[in-house]
């Protein structure tokens, strides 16, 4: 396979997972994604964002939100977002350590 080939299909299962995540399964919130896999949808618009940076592209934090979540990430939070418990904040703080903490 060659580099353009790979390139797209990646793209393709990229963009696959984020409408999965944002329009298939909404309610799966952020914090149980992180708590279980060690990434969520915050995650990944950081990744984009980062990309983006290493294209020679200046993106914000905020900026590369919107770009993922397609409006501003106050507005998902609002519609999509549940207080979370806990239990939920205390595995968290271990997983967020243990996944972003040592990127």
């Amino acid at each position: 396979m060659d580099d353009q080939t790979r390139t797209e299909i990646e793209a393709a299962a990229f963009r696959r997972l984020r409408k999965h995540l944002l329009e298939d399964r909404p309610d799966a919130q952020n914090i149980d994604l992180m708590n279980l896999a060690g990434f969520c949808r915050n995650c990944l618009s950081r990744w984009y964002g980062e990309a983006a940076a290493e294209q020679g592209i200046d993106m914000s934090k905020d900026d590369a939100r919107e770009a993922f979540y397609g409006m501003p990430y106050d507005q998902w939070k609002t519609c999509h977002q549940t207080e979370a418990t806990p239990e939920q904040q205390a595995a968290f703080t271990r997983s967020f350590a243990e996944n972003v903490g040592k990127e």
